[in-house]
């Protein structure tokens, strides 16, 4: 079977152009485009809730962002459930920024994308910092230290992985001297 690959310039054409309509969920990942799932009340309710404590922890220098788009690299622009960008919105509004300080998927049916697809492109930009609120097992998932691995989906996965309960505390590394409680993140 013969496919396309799409750079982000391309996609990002596609979308100026108005090629996907209000109601199409899409994101590039790795070149591919993706559809992205259905949210639940508890999927929302989550990122709410993430916007929320992350806002209280990254103060001034940080813009909290929920599903807007990140310029990963040549071929991906996933639009993750929150991110902690540095800089003001005001910062992007003649491009997406390319780097963040943390993201944060919210994953039930999506777990396995979040933890692999994405976990492993979000690894080879370098991301230092990436959780997923894990709603199947009530859990927060925290990855960090990206590495090469020639096994991973695109070459690169996190060295650690940190699974945290409610009752524990969570230290963004791009905001060191705060503490949130992961209560605070699980609906």
């Amino acid at each position: 079977m013969r496919t396309k690959r799409w750079t982000r310039v391309e996609y990002d054409r596609l979308v100026d152009t108005g090629t996907f309509g209000p109601a199409e969920r899409i994101e590039l990942l790795g070149g591919v485009l993706v559809c992205r799932e259905p949210q639940g009340s508890a999927h929302a309710t989550a990122i709410r809730m993430a916007e929320e404590a992350l806002r209280r922890a990254f103060t001034e220098g940080w813009d909290v962002r929920a599903q807007l788009p990140v310029a990963l690299d040549v071929e991906s622009e996933p639009e993750p459930d929150v991110s902690v960008v540095p800089g003001s919105f005001r910062d992007y509004r003649h491009g997406h920024p390319s780097r963040a300080g943390l993201i944060v998927e919210i994953a039930d049916t999506s777990l396995a994308l979040d933890r692999e697809d994405k976990g492993s492109l979000y690894a080879r930009a370098g991301l230092a910092d990436y959780w997923i609120i894990n709603l199947v097992d009530h859990v927060l998932e925290v990855y960090r230290g990206p590495v090469a691995d020639a096994g991973a989906p695109h070459g690169w996965r996190h060295a650690s992985l940190s699974t945290l309960r409610p009752g524990d505390l969570v230290t963004p590394l791009a905001a060191p001297h705060t503490s949130i409680p992961v209560s605070d993140l699980i609906p």
